[in-house]
């Protein structure tokens, strides 16, 4: 075994981000572990240690601790990170260390950011590889093969327990039957859990998780895609790995051998060989360059504003609206938003993350109170086409329609938005199903209650 890289860190507003930096580019691959992951820690676990060796023979490895695990900064009691915000600690990596355009490999939850980076930022992310993973946790019809609450329930149990080796006994007996009756195995496991988090931070991550929701964004991940999943993987149902390859356009499936969740226990090589393959073979699965691109969209307007016109009159009421525009335009600065559009009283403005465009529009609400004025705002994450400064497509009308639906100082998100916001603290309550004016189907609203 080689002697293990040097540890360094990256910075994305106040936080360090771990990461190390092995082998040779191009290309470059960005390695999200899963459940157990710390970058010093991981060199400690034999089968971890050739894993990384074998990637990093083959391309650049980057390996990371996201934000709360491992050696990059821990967070407070109880709190969890949205994955827009752990996308953009994957921008910040990527030019801390520096790298162009790499391939992001994503396990099990580390999935679940690997996949909303590629299909937010595909000019930054050249490839996409995920193993054991899944677009939710939740069990839906859709998802019968998802587990009930009772594991989840049980896993709580576990983490509130006073031993880590009872359950890193558990998590081998369960997740990984390789190392079963190795008590060897048993310890060096309760050292990554511990290395890892905290018991209080693993239920905190694991419920905000349980809230995610990919499905309505898979089919705006336009980079070539490699979907790796043991057919006997005791934890995420090979039926995960089905439907993702099902619902990312022009995806590669790989149906693996072996019986252990982590990748780099038991039948180790047909993955590093599919991986090798993806990575320094052909791009399969490549499509041409598109215009479309994963936005999220922000339309607010003033409620009653003929009423307030007629009351004011042509000057005030003029006099109101410039008011109302600096602030709006204040708060899209600040939040990051751009403005695309505006309409008399109403805003137009797309966003890279919805955790953020929902912070702008409270914001926004908030802050025109002050003029004696209400806004109604709505949120909706999806695919649209950017071309010269323009943006179209059916999210800008799903979000138009969204809007509407909302009252006075109300702002709607639809379920997509509400599915992509887990940790952020944001709070919601079912507004019930809508039919929105010229879009197919029912939609599903919640109102912002933060």
């Amino acid at each position: 075994m080689q002697m293990p890289p040097e540890t360094r860190f990256a910075h994305n507003d106040g936080f360090a981000l771990a990461y190390q930096v092995l082998g040779e580019g191009p290309p470059d691959l960005i390695y999200l572990p899963g459940w157990v992951s710390n970058v010093e820690a991981n060199w400690l676990a034999p089968d971890h240690a050739r894993f990384l060796e074998r990637l990093s023979s083959f391309a650049r490895l980057i390996v990371t601790d996201r934000r709360g695990v491992g050696c990059s900064d821990r967070l407070g009691l109880g709190e969890a990170v949205p994955l827009e915000v752990q996308v953009e600690d994957l921008r910040m990596l990527a030019r801390a260390v520096p790298t162009s355009r790499p391939i992001v490999f994503g396990v099990q939850e580390g999935a679940f950011v690997a996949m909303l980076a590629a299909a937010m930022h595909p000019e930054r992310f050249t490839k996409l590889i995920v193993f054991g993973a899944a677009h939710t946790w939740q069990r839906t019809e859709e998802t019968p093969w998802q587990p009930l609450d009772e594991y989840f329930e049980d896993l709580e149990a576990a983490f509130s327990g006073t031993s880590i080796t009872d359950v890193a006994w558990g998590y081998i007996r369960d997740a990984l039957p390789s190392y079963a009756g190795d008590p060897v195995a048993v310890r060096r496991m309760a050292t990554l859990l511990t290395l890892t988090m905290g018991p209080a931070s693993g239920t905190s991550e694991t419920r905000m998780f349980r809230e995610v929701n990919l499905r309505d964004l898979l089919p705006s991940i336009r980079v070539p895609t490699l979907v790796l999943h043991r057919t006997d993987d005791p934890v995420e149902s090979v039926e995960s790995g089905r439907y993702l390859a099902e619902h990312i356009e022009g995806s590669t499936l790989v149906e693996l051998p072996g019986r252990d969740t982590l990748p780099w226990v038991g039948e180790v090589d047909p993955v590093l060989e599919e991986i090798e393959r993806f990575i320094t073979g052909a791009t399969t699965g490549a499509r041409a360059p598109s215009s479309r691109v994963l936005a999220t969209v922000l339309f607010t307007d003033i409620v009653d504003s003929t009423k307030r016109a007629a009351e004011l009159g042509d000057d005030a009421f003029r006099d109101l609206v410039d008011r109302h525009h600096r602030i709006v335009r204040a708060e899209l600065t600040r939040h990051h938003g751009r403005e695309v559009d505006t309409a008399g009283d109403g805003f137009f403005s797309t966003f890279e993350g919805p955790a953020t465009a929902v912070e702008c529009a409270l914001a926004i609400r908030e802050a025109v109170r002050d003029l004696g004025i209400e806004i109604r705002a709505g949120v909706h994450s999806g695919e649209v086409e950017s071309i010269e400064g323009t943006v179209r497509g059916i999210a800008v009308h799903v979000g138009a329609r969204v809007a509407t639906a909302a009252g006075p100082g109300e702002v709607f998100v639809s379920s997509t938005v509400k599915d992509l916001v887990a940790g952020s603290g944001l709070s919601f309550e079912d507004a019930g199903e809508h039919e929105l004016k010229g879009v197919p189907d029912r939609w599903r609203l919640f109102r912002v209650t933060s």
